[in-house]
């Protein structure tokens, strides 16, 4: 099945394409720029959102669903945040159809909406409209609520799982008493992002501020995980956005303090999607397809027997099950792929393609050597392991396969990383690909004189920003900041 892909040096865009297709993880809908995820993906997605998901509850948050539809009024009410989305927004102006004469479909004319009805682009003003029903007293906050969702973003150039006009995502959105509070949240949920991103999803990130362009429409601050991709570009996989009081101020959500004062309630929003799967895909895989952090990987580990009748299937089941009870019981996901009509060769480079991080092979010859043959999709090596010892040696191989694959796309990220001091030097670095870290004078048209002239993008502003080191890589001045730029997704 691989041979189907293109290679990644010779069309990386094809090759991200061909991967999606073959492995079966999303497909396009009959809607130009919506996405048909299928059930290999979803099962992907369903383990990425389940880690992050806990991680949410363990620190006090709640689920809970809002509407899909927007009235148009309440998104004029926070200007800042309109105008960031007033491009993607799909409106509902009417609310039925009705058929002609010639029996085809039409609108309703005299069904047209008095107010017409916006789908949702993201949740903020819907939730604060029901937070002003909800919050009265200090003893109200905090609200720590999260919602898994679609959204819908009118994009005009789509992407799978990358930018599509509909996805799934959660957006978290919160109360709070104060302003440190408040800051507290949204770098709390930062540091999950940056944890889940490496210790699960096998990503490493730059975690740190955006820049006053590039932050979140209404927000205070937007603070960032960015990752690195294999063509060295950048992609935004999830933000946290301190909203200071801007949207209580806008639906008037206020509290009575401990002083019995009147203020407006502090708040922030924060949110990973689906696009965290295109990311997986080009951080990690290679020529033959996906491959999968045992973590996220619906089936970890696949056995492939050799047969040629049922008598020779039967008796591997035999030989192999109480191996496979013991790997249920220490939770190992697997698959006995015994499908009869494909050849063991093509089931190898199915589950290749489809990244499952471990495959047993086994007919006669293992049974009669009670040595069990085993592949690592990380490494595409084959071994040999004694059947006895095989429950203990996939548990230490699956975590071994979780940290090289971090650790190789750390290693990928670091010798892609620069520092320049000169822009020739800096034009140079960027056209090259990777993270270029460099001083900037803090103007909005220095950073834009930079995007027009290299596509290159302030990313984020590190944490570990060291501005009195350096001077503004365009205009020379003393630097502000210490930012890194890339092209970007």
């Amino acid at each position: 099945m691989s041979k189907g892909i293109t290679q990644k040096s010779q069309d990386y865009n094809k090759w991200y394409t061909d991967v999606i297709s073959k492995a079966e993880l999303a497909d396009h809908g009959p809607v130009k720029g919506t996405m048909v995820i299928r059930p290999y993906g979803f099962a992907i997605w369903e383990l990425v959102r389940d880690e992050f998901d806990k991680k949410f509850k363990e620190t006090g948050h709640s689920n809970a669903y809002f509407p899909l539809f927007i009235p148009k009024s309440f998104l004029a009410k926070e200007a800042d945040h309109v105008k960031g989305f007033a491009k993607e927004c799909a409106i509902v102006t009417h609310s039925r159809l009705m058929s002609d004469e010639d029996n085809s479909i039409k609108v309703d004319p005299a069904s047209k909406l008095e107010e017409e009805i916006i789908v949702r682009p993201t949740s903020e003003t819907v939730i604060w409209h029901m937070y002003k029903k909800w919050i009265n007293s200090y003893r109200d906050l905090p609200i720590l609520i999260n919602q898994w969702a679609n959204v819908v973003r009118w994009e005009m150039r789509t992407r799978l799982f990358l930018r599509t006009s509909e996805f799934l995502w959660q957006e978290g959105h919160t109360a709070h008493s104060s302003e440190k509070e408040a800051r507290e949240e949204t770098l709390k949920i930062l540091n999950i992002y940056e944890s889940v991103s490496k210790n699960h999803l096998g990503i490493p990130v730059l975690t740190g501020k955006k820049s006053e362009s590039e932050k979140f429409a209404g927000a205070v601050d937007t603070y960032c995980i960015e990752a690195m991709m294999g063509d060295k570009r950048a992609l935004q996989t999830g933000t946290s956005h301190y909203l200071g009081q801007n949207f209580s101020k806008a639906f008037d959500v206020k509290f009575q303090t401990e002083n019995n004062n009147e203020e407006y309630v502090y708040a922030s929003s924060w949110g990973v999607s689906t696009r965290l799967i295109g990311a997986i895909i080009m951080v990690h895989g290679d020529d033959k397809g996906l491959r999968l952090p045992p973590s996220i990987a619906p089936t970890q580990v696949v056995i492939v027997p050799f047969f040629k009748n049922d008598d020779e299937l039967n008796t591997i089941k035999n030989y192999i099950n109480s191996y496979l009870e013991n790997l249920s019981t220490v939770g190992v996901r697997f698959l006995f792929d015994d499908r009869d009509k494909l050849s063991p060769g093509f089931k190898f480079n199915e589950w290749e393609l489809k990244g499952v991080p471990l495959r047993i092979e086994i007919g006669s010859k293992e049974i009669d050597s009670d040595e069990l043959t085993l592949f690592r999709r990380d490494l595409n090596e084959k071994s040999s392991v004694s059947a006895d010892s095989l429950v203990d040696y996939i548990r230490n191989t699956l975590n071994d396969i979780q940290s090289n694959l971090f650790n190789q796309a750390d290693k990928f990220k670091q010798e892609h990383t620069f520092s320049a001091d000169s822009y020739e030097e800096f034009k140079t670095l960027i056209n090259g690909g990777g993270f270029v870290r460099c001083g900037w004078d803090g103007t909005e048209s220095t950073e834009k004189q930079i995007k027009d002239d290299t596509k290159a993008t302030i990313r984020c502003i590190p944490f570990d920003e060291a501005p009195s080191k350096k001077k503004c890589i365009l205009t020379g001045e003393k630097a502000k900041h210490e930012a890194i730029f890339a092209k970007a997704y």
